[in-house]
């Protein structure tokens, strides 16, 4: 019936004109926790060698086996570790890339100059900070940014930044547009049936 189905375009077309875009959010999240644990892997543990993961548990709250990275072999269980993390990270970004794959089908292109993706990157970079700064450095204790006299000041910069990260990446998400994925006109359209 030719009633019947304008009617049900119509409330197609009213369901479609009130739909949010697509969310950013866990996928910018997701990448972001990813790339921040790269940032951190590849600049303090592997150039300034300072941030192995085992590199405190001569003083952890676990009882985790001392591998002192400064001996070979030390250095060797810390490469390792190190390296398990980075698997983590290189995880986390294909996921992210994943999820904003599904959630973003047309202008793709577009997606990657949005304040809204960028934020959340940031802001999941910040979590990954807070999360590992707060578990590894302080409740764990397997190790702290820079062991040593200091290094409680070292781990209160980390978390202080990841806060930071955090706001700014939340700030620069709400500046930015909601991402619609739709095709330009495609709520314009009347849907064929």
């Amino acid at each position: 019936m030719p009633g019947e189905r304008d009617m049900m375009t119509a409330a197609t077309d009213q369901v479609r004109a009130g739909a949010t875009p697509a969310s950013l959010q866990l996928p910018g999240i997701v990448l972001g926790v990813g790339l921040g644990g790269f940032v951190d892997g590849i600049l303090l543990h592997q150039l300034l060698q300072w941030h192995h993961m085992l590199s405190s548990t001569d003083t952890d709250n676990i009882g985790v086996k001392y591998y002192n990275p400064h001996t070979v072999s030390g250095l060797q269980m810390n490469t390792v570790w190190d390296g398990l993390f980075h698997v983590v990270c290189w995880l986390s970004v294909l996921i992210g890339l994943a999820i904003l794959y599904s959630r973003v089908t047309h202008r793709r292109r577009r997606v990657w100059t949005s304040r809204v993706l960028w934020g959340w990157i940031l802001a999941g970079w910040g979590l990954f900070n807070l999360v590992e700064g707060l578990l590894d450095h302080q409740i764990l204790g397997i190790h702290h940014v820079r062991t040593g006299p200091h290094q409680l000041w070292w781990d209160i910069g980390f978390l202080v930044l990841g806060a930071v990260l955090l706001l700014v990446g939340y700030l620069v998400q709400r500046s930015g547009t909601p991402f619609d994925p739709e095709p330009d006109g495609a709520r314009d359209r009347p849907r064929s049936a």
